[in-house]
């Protein structure tokens, strides 16, 4: 893990002062700040289901997790009210259905959570780019999580 200046983040490839750890700061200030932030609130779970999908290796272990979070993006970019979808996902999840995770790609998209610190008159906006960009990504496994949301809607 890079410590010095300009390191580069392990999971996301952001150029930051302090590599991976210097990335999570990053992240962890704006989570913190997403409670007495409407802008930032606005966008915490979309925020967390991006940061998980560009550092797949603390936040995607299992297959579970990792479902969580590419239908999260999903859900998001695709439906006009993501929060009943998500909750019918992680309540689909909760019955511990049969899914695997697929290799995960190396390039996790082109924007990171630096990108969007730098982008701070327009919060939901530079959040919206790095889901897309994050989503670019994650192309092969558009399907999956359009089917995985279709599990999760048809399961009562």
């Amino acid at each position: 893990m890079g410590l010095g200046p300009d390191a580069r983040c392990e999971g996301c490839g952001a150029s930051v002062t302090g590599g991976t750890a210097g990335c999570l700061a990053i992240f962890e200030e704006m989570q913190a700040r997403s409670y007495t932030d409407a802008d930032l609130g606005a966008v915490h779970r979309l925020r967390v289901d991006v940061y998980a999908l560009q550092h797949p290796d603390p936040y995607c272990i299992s297959a579970k997790s990792f479902a969580a979070h590419l239908t999260g993006v999903c859900a998001a970019l695709e439906h006009h009210a993501a929060d009943p979808v998500n909750a019918a996902v992680m309540r689909w999840l909760s019955t511990n259905p049969l899914i695997r995770k697929p290799r995960l790609p190396q390039a996790r998209g082109t924007l990171t959570i630096a990108d969007v610190s730098a982008a701070p008159e327009n919060h939901e906006a530079a959040v919206m780019a790095w889901a897309r960009s994050a989503w670019r990504a994650y192309a092969p496994f558009e399907g999956l999580a359009r089917r995985w949301i279709a599990d999760a809607l048809n399961t009562r």
